[in-house]
């Protein structure tokens, strides 16, 4: 990626140096832990399963949070690319949705960290807690995603910061509280509702790479194919052969390796906020 004339978002929180950190809503026990081991391997987001762990929201107990050193290249890398989101999302609101975008913050802890959404762990990888709207990373997860997942290369984790920004897209436009109320209303429907709402934000980080790369040329030969190769690796179908060795499409939370590079793929082709309605699409 071509970062070196992007500006570093003034939106990312460091917890890093505190350490692991359990408190606001409550503890969390070992069964709750390896329950969220599971949820966040099938690709279930993390926080449904600290909700229903930890009960009722309590007063947070916040790690400090301060910003990112200088000499962290990583962390540099990470604030980069959120100002990209910052100013891709923006001018898509702006021009076309009418509206003003507000910026999520991003939170760099180690361990686990106190949430709105519960305790964040980083076994769990990435996530976005529309209660606080923020994104919560363990940067040792990009070493997961190379090593574990052989996803390699810095637009492929610049695809995994997009995704989860695309969730915060998706609650500013009101799309979660929507789904939220469709589960309720229909519980069998939450994996093929929860499918949609991942596939849709698969899409939107295809389209603010084709907006940001418009605007900035922000995109290098291969960068593509890192993102889809990323997309290719956290398909459910592709988790699920490897984790048990046979593959169950109802329990899809995610959608398969092939409908995530798809949606991915026809954000970043049409660039139009438009063509990333899943929810209408009769084929996925």
């Amino acid at each position: 990626m071509r970062l070196d004339d992007s500006r570093e978002s003034d939106n990312v929180e460091d917890r890093r140096a505190s350490g692991p950190r359990i408190g606001g809503r409550g503890t969390i026990g070992i069964g709750t832990i390896v329950l969220a081991l599971v949820a966040m391997y099938f690709g279930v987001d993390p926080s449904v399963i600290l909700q229903m762990a930890e009960g009722p929201p309590a007063t947070q107990q916040q790690a400090p949070a301060t910003r990112p050193p200088v000499d962290d290249p990583q962390a540099r890398f990470v604030a980069k690319v959120l100002g990209e989101t910052e100013d891709t999302w923006s001018a898509i609101f702006q021009k076309d949705l009418n509206r003003q975008y507000v910026a999520p913050k991003l939170v760099l802890f180690r361990g686990a960290t106190p949430t709105a959404c519960g305790t964040g762990q980083s076994a769990m990888g990435p996530f976005y807690c529309p209660g606080d709207s923020k994104v919560y990373i363990d940067l040792t997860f990009f070493d997961e995603l190379q090593n574990r997942f052989k996803a390699p290369g810095d637009f492929a984790q610049a695809y995994v910061i997009a995704h989860e920004v695309g969730h915060h897209v998706q609650h500013l436009l009101g799309i979660s509280d929507q789904v939220d109320q469709l589960r309720r209303r229909n519980p069998a429907q939450a994996n093929a509702l929860s499918v949609r709402v991942e596939l849709q934000a698969d899409c939107f980080a295809g389209l603010w790479a084709q907006r940001a790369n418009a605007a900035r040329n922000i995109l290098e030969g291969g960068d593509v194919e890192e993102a889809l190769a990323a997309a290719t690796a956290i398909g459910d179908d592709r988790l699920q052969k490897q984790s048990q060795g046979y593959v169950v499409p109802d329990a899809f939370t995610h959608g398969s390796s092939a409908q995530r590079v798809r949606w991915f793929k026809r954000g970043l082709e049409s660039g139009n906020i438009k063509q990333c309605d899943t929810f209408s699409a009769t084929s996925l």
